[in-house]
């Protein structure tokens, strides 16, 4: 069941068209659902491809990740970040995302470490570290 894309040039937006078999998308010239128009321009669609576990964690020992990468820079850090975040493909805790926030705003992580002392382990200042 085939699903193509088209721009339509009278109305300017792409479209997509579901098809029930290949032979019928052969054989249909393809109307624009919005306008009507027939004279569409087919375009390449988008492809999902889905990955294993194993798959996503050995694309993050690539080293063309990490070409590029300027260590001074705080947003190409955060970049890195947020891509090796999108390929394990889970949601990360709210201090992850704040830190990448911080970074992009062109933070340094010398400064992030000073402001949120916990994400290294450390106490914050006027905690103690037994219980009464």
């Amino acid at each position: 069941m085939p699903i193509y894309d088209y721009y339509c040039p009278q109305c300017r937006r792409r479209v997509s068209l579901f098809y029930r078999t290949f032979s019928l998308a052969a054989a249909t010239t393809p109307t624009c659902p919005r306008c009507g128009h027939q004279e569409l321009r087919r375009l390449v669609s988008r492809v999902a491809v889905v990955r294993s576990e194993e798959a996503r964690l050995e694309a993050m020992t690539d080293p063309a990740l990490f070409d590029g990468l300027d260590e001074e820079d705080p947003r190409a850090l955060a970049r890195l970040m947020r891509k090796m975040s999108d390929e394990l493909g889970e949601e990360m805790d709210p201090e992850f995302d704040e830190v990448i926030d911080r970074l992009e705003s062109g933070q340094s992580p010398e400064e992030i470490e000073k402001e949120m002392p916990t994400l290294a382990g450390e106490t914050a200042p006027g905690e103690d570290d037994f219980d009464e």
